[in-house]
C-alpha cells in the first residue's frame, strides 16, 4: 500500500501544484489513500520532493542529494522494497517493480552514483539501466538480488 500511495503523491504532484500537506491530502483521499499527516510527511521526505522557492508547491528534488552515503541507503532501502526482478541482457540490466514504481527506483539507482551505471530510462513497472560492461552488468544484477530478497 505505501508504494502505491507514494506512486499517487508522485503522480499528483507532477499532474499540478500542490503548497501544502492538505491539499495533497485530500486528493489522495479522494483516490482511495487514507494517509496521516505524519505518514505524508515521511512520504514526501521519503520520495525527495521539496518545495519551489516561486510558488511553495511541491516538485521532485532537481538536485543530487549532498551525503553519497544517504544516496548510497536510499538505493538499497528502495531496491529492496520495490524489485519484483531483474534481468541481464548484455550490458543492459532490466529491474522490474511494481506499477507506478520505476521511477522512484531509476532516480535512486542514479543518485547513488554506482560507477558501473552510465544512466537509467524509467517507465511504469520497468527501469532499464545502462551498465558500462558485461561484468559490471553481472555484478550489478547479483548486488539488486542481494537487496531485494534482503
Amino acid at each position: 500500500m505505501k508504494a502505491q500511495r507514494q506512486a499517487a503523491i508522485l503522480a499528483l504532484v507532477d499532474e499540478g501544484p500542490f503548497r501544502n500537506q492538505q491539499m495533497l491530502q485530500r486528493r489522495l483521499r479522494a483516490l482511495g489513500f487514507r494517509a496521516t499527516q505524519a505518514t505524508l510527511s515521511r512520504d514526501i521526505k521519503e520520495l525527495g520532493l521539496v518545495k519551489r522557492a516561486a510558488d511553495g508547491a511541491y516538485q521532485r528534488a532537481q538536485q543530487e542529494p549532498a551525503n553519497p552515503e544517504v544516496a548510497v541507503a536510499t538505493f538499497e532501502r528502495v531496491v529492496g522494497q520495490y524489485l519484483t526482478r531483474v534481468d541481464r541482457v548484455d550490458q543492459l540490466v532490466l529491474v522490474r517493480t511494481g506499477a507506478g514504481q520505476a521511477q522512484p527506483v531509476a532516480l535512486a539507482i542514479d543518485r547513488a552514483g554506482l560507477p558501473e551505471v552510465a544512466g537509467t530510462i524509467a517507465g511504469d513497472d520497468t527501469v532499464l539501466v545502462v551498465v558500462r560492461s558485461a561484468r559490471h552488468a553481472d555484478a550489478l544484477v547479483k548486488r539488486l538480488e542481494r537487496l531485494a530478497t534482503g
